[in-house]
C-alpha cells in the first residue's frame, strides 16, 4: 500500500490540503458554461456577475477549490480565461482550478495566478503531455491527470491505471513531483454502460494502492442521461470518497451531495466528534427556519 500523499493549493493567502486522511476537498464545478446556458450568454455578453456569484454561493456551501473553465465557442479563450479568473479572484480566496484544454489559454492564464493553482488536465496523449506538463513545471502547478490516451479511454481498471502510471512517470521526468499529480480515473454515464460506476471505482482503488497520490473526478458524470440524478450522484461519491476519491469535482450547491460527502467523511473518522456534520445540520436547520418566517 502506497503512502498517503499530501498535495498543497493555494491563494496569494490561503493554503488547501489534499490528503486521504483530511476532510474531502470539495472542488466547485459551476464556473463552466459547458451545458449552462445562462453562464454562456453572460461570458458571450462580456457579463462576469454570475461567475462573481457562483463563486461565493459555491464557497458559502462548502467548496475550498474554485473550477474555472471559459470554454466559449468561438470566443478568445485565452483572454476570456484570464477575464474569468480575475472576476473570481476579486471576491474569493479560493485556490483555483484552471479547467482549459487549450494549451494557449492555459500558457496565458498561469502567469496571471499568484499561489500554487490546479491545472485541469493533462491526459495520456501525447500531444498532451508535451504541450501541458512543460506549463506545468514552469509555474510549480498542480496537474490533473486523465486515464485516456491516444487509443481513447480504456475500458478497464487496469488498463486505466497503465496510463496513470505513464502521465505520473512523464511528470517525474519534467521535474514534477508525485504529489503535484492528482489522477482522475474517469468517470462515465451509466446511462449507457452499467458496469461504468464500477469501472471508475476499480480504478480509483488501484491508483491508491500503487502510488498513494490524491484522486479527484467529475463525479456528477456518472449518471448523465438517468432520472433523479441527485440521489445517484450522492451515492456513488460517498463510494468513491472511500474508495479514496480526494477531491471531487462537483456541485456543492447540490443538498444531497454536500451532506453524502459530510456522512461519508463522518463515516470514515475524518470529522472529530461529528462537529462538521452538526456545524451543517445547523446551519439547514436555520435555513428552513428563515424560509418559514
Amino acid at each position: 500500500m502506497a503512502e498517503h500523499l499530501t498535495t498543497i493549493l493555494s491563494s496569494q493567502s490561503k493554503t488547501v490540503k489534499i490528503n486521504r486522511l483530511n476532510p474531502t476537498v470539495i472542488i466547485g464545478e459551476r464556473i463552466n458554461p459547458t451545458g449552462r446556458k445562462v453562464m454562456l450568454e453572460a461570458l458571450q455578453q462580456g457579463n462576469f456577475d454570475l461567475v462573481r456569484k457562483d463563486a461565493l454561493s459555491q464557497v458559502a456551501a462548502g467548496a475550498s477549490v474554485l473550477d474555472v473553465n471559459a470554454g466559449v465557442p468561438g470566443a478568445d479563450e485565452p483572454a476570456l480565461l484570464k477575464q474569468v479568473m480575475q472576476a473570481v479572484m476579486e471576491v474569493t480566496d479560493a485556490p483555483l482550478c484552471i479547467d482549459t484544454n487549450n494549451p494557449s489559454a492555459l500558457a496565458a492564464a498561469l502567469p496571471l495566478y499568484q499561489g500554487k493553482a490546479l491545472v485541469n488536465s493533462v491526459n495520456g496523449e501525447e500531444h498532451s503531455l508535451n504541450a501541458v506538463l512543460p506549463l506545468v513545471k514552469e509555474h510549480g502547478a498542480v496537474v490533473i491527470g486523465l486515464c485516456m490516451d491516444d487509443s481513447g479511454i480504456p475500458k478497464t481498471a487496469q488498463e486505466r491505471l497503465a496510463v496513470a502510471a505513464r502521465i505520473i512517470e512523464r511528470a517525474g521526468r519534467l521535474g514534477i513531483p508525485v504529489e503535484d499529480v492528482v489522477i482522475d480515473p474517469l468517470t462515465l454515464t451509466m446511462g449507457s454502460d452499467s458496469l461504468a460506476g464500477r469501472v471508475t471505482l476499480d480504478t480509483v482503488a488501484l491508483v491508491v494502492q500503487e502510488f498513494g497520490v490524491n484522486v479527484s473526478m467529475g463525479a456528477s458524470n456518472v449518471s448523465f442521461g438517468l432520472p433523479d440524478r441527485k440521489y445517484v450522484n450522492a451515492t456513488f461519491i460517498a463510494m468513491a470518497i472511500q474508495a479514496g476519491v480526494t477531491c471531487p469535482i462537483t456541485n456543492p450547491l447540490v443538498m444531497e451531495v454536500i451532506t453524502a460527502i459530510l456522512a461519508a467523511d463522518l463515516a470514515l473518522g475524518r470529522d472529530n466528534y461529528a462537529m462538521r456534520w452538526i456545524k451543517a445540520y445547523r446551519k439547514r436547520a436555520a435555513e428552513v427556519s428563515d424560509q418559514s418566517h
